[in-house]
């Protein structure tokens, strides 16, 4: 969990999973960089030209972005809601709509129970994460019910 700021009491965000991302990051374009660099060395018949290596470099690159993605969940909670950000996209969900925090058995990741059983998933705590996730569905638990029971009774 990340110090929080003025706005939020709670930030987490998955540890193993990002530095898993970062590795195979730097990984795919090691080997898309030192493949595009070799494209030329040998004679197998094909020609390959400049293009086809920065292609190649660029694919690498590309591919390690798209793995990168998995870096951005980040949870945060506070008296607006909890926000939580996925990998492409981030939502506040506001107290009077939050129902509880569960984590099914078998879940990769936490997820926030909405009104008409729905749920949103929450990637930034994580089972493998273990300990700090445990601690991270405590915390956010402890905030849920210092704010949401307030939220219910103002409707």
């Amino acid at each position: 969990m990340s110090t929080p700021d003025d706005n939020w009491e709670l930030i987490a965000k998955p540890r193993k999973s990002t530095r898993y991302a970062i590795g195979v990051a730097a990984l795919l374009v090691i080997v898309h960089v030192t493949l595009a660099v070799s494209l030329r060395s040998g004679s197998t018949g094909v020609y390959f030209r400049a293009a086809d290596q920065l292609a190649m470099a660029t694919i690498g690159c590309v591919l390690a972005g798209g793995v990168l993605l998995l870096t951005r969940p980040r949870v945060r909670a506070g008296q607006r809601g909890i926000a939580v950000r996925n990998i492409l996209g981030e939502k506040i969900v506001e107290w009077d709509l939050f129902e509880g925090l569960s984590f099914p058995d078998g879940a990769a990741w936490a997820r926030i129970e909405l009104p008409d059983d729905e749920y949103m998933p929450v990637m930034a705590i994580q089972s493998n994460d273990r300990e700090y996730a445990v601690d991270a569905v405590v915390k956010l638990r402890e905030i849920a019910d210092r704010y949401a029971p307030a939220a219910h009774e103002s409707n």
